[in-house]
This record gives structure tokens, sequence and C-alpha cells, in this order.
């Protein structure tokens, strides 16, 4: 995921025209989280299922930001991507089980969120100040490491918690 957001920062830094149109942002969320969705969906051996619930997720995220931002600034990227965790943990649980443990979906979505949520405030600062052409996208990498690493971990980590469910 490090990758694939990296080459996203690549793309919009250096590749696509200027102004990016709002387009190009739900685009960019609809394919990040099909990724994401294939890791989910391969733990649970349904990555196509996976991918198209987290695609959506991701989809509506990005329309939410654009639809957003306009009123609330930038800011609303760390409300959105901790509703992303809590709405990929409900996806992850859905997954792995028939009947989905809503309270299991909760707490491991919210762990995911607040981690993530977290983590992704504390690299944020990669794209400031704006200058494309001066960014160093091994940081970006790294920082993209860091981002998701938590979220990640609070969803694929198997617990007692879960197994018992």
């Amino acid at each position: 995921m490090a990758g694939v957001s990296t080459l996203g920062d690549f793309l919009w830094a250096d590749v696509l025209p200027r102004p990016h149109p709002a387009f190009y942002g739900v685009i960019h969320g609809a394919i990040l989280f099909l990724c994401v969705g294939l890791i989910l969906g391969a733990s649970a051996r349904r990555p196509l299922t996976g991918a198209i619930g987290a695609a959506a997720i991701g989809t509506l995220a990005s329309v939410g930001f654009y639809a957003l931002v306009p009123f609330a600034g930038y800011s609303v990227m760390f409300p959105l991507w901790i509703g992303v965790w809590v709405a990929l943990g409900v996806l992850h649980e859905s997954l792995h089980l028939r009947r989905v443990a809503l309270r299991i979906a909760l707490a491991r979505g919210g762990l995911a969120a607040i981690a993530a949520g977290s983590a992704f405030y504390l690299v944020s600062g990669i794209w400031f100040p704006f200058d494309p052409q001066g960014w160093d996208f091994t940081v970006h990498f790294g920082a993209w490491i860091i981002a998701y690493f938590p979220g990640f971990a609070a969803l694929l980590i198997r617990t007692n918690l879960a197994l018992n469910n």
C-alpha cells in the first residue's frame, strides 16, 4: 500500500495536469482502496469481494472529501481517514464471517481508526510546503508505511476475541 500511495503522490505531483479536477481524486480513492480491499480480501480468500467493498468505501470517502473541503478545509481529511478505517473494520469482519460480529468489527475498526489516524496525522506534513519537484519519494514511501501499518495490524492480526466469536 505504501508503494501504491507513493505512486499516487508521484502522479499527483509530476504527471497529472494542474489544477487537478475532483474527479481525479475520486478515481485515486477508488483505485487506492481497491488495493486495500485486495489485501483484506486475500486474508479471507475473497479478494474480489474485498476489492469491490473497499473500492466503494474509498470512493465514498473521496466524494465526501471533495464535498466537505470547501466548508471545512483540508482538515476534513482526518475524520474521513478515521471513518474509512471503521468501515474497513466492518468489511473485514464481513469477509471472514457469515454474520458480522458488529462488536468486533467496531472494535477492530475503531482501533485501526485511532492508530492509523494518529499515524497519518504524524506523517501528514509530507506534502508541505507544497513543492512537488522537491519531494523525496523515499520519504513518502516511509511515511505511508507508518500511516498504513497500524490500521492493517489492527484489522489483520488474529486475536482470541475474534476467534471466539
